[in-house]
């Protein structure tokens, strides 16, 4: 299947925070890990209805991607705060993730 540049970066990114919520502690584990793991998902999700949708649909749905990604953005910021995993890690997670923002812009510019 040909999928877009977008959708393959979020699984990319889904990913790789799924190997580092695996280190975190139990707790920190089921509590932000979940969530960010979950709200990644969830971000793929739209991400895929959105390429689905009726072109009126689509921008619907971006707006809900990009709300869905600027939370992945706090999650990971947050578990950079509170030095939960590597910086460098998350850094290049955290640049992915921007990657990711500017390219559900374009395609939110490009629908409407």
């Amino acid at each position: 299947m040909n999928e877009l540049p977008v959708i393959v970066r979020t699984h990319e990114l889904y990913d790789q925070i799924s190997k580092i919520t695996e280190k975190l502690s139990s707790l920190k584990r089921q509590t932000i890990g979940r969530r960010l793991e979950d709200k990644t998902l969830e971000l793929l999700e739209i991400l895929i209805m959105a390429k689905n949708a009726p072109r009126a649909m689509k921008a619907a749905y971006l707006i809900k991607a990009t709300a869905a990604n600027e939370i992945v953005s706090f999650h990971l910021r947050t578990l950079m705060e509170q030095k939960l995993a590597n910086d460098t890690t998350l850094h290049q997670l955290l640049a992915k993730n921007d990657e990711i923002g500017r390219m559900l812009g374009g395609w939110r510019k490009s629908v409407q």
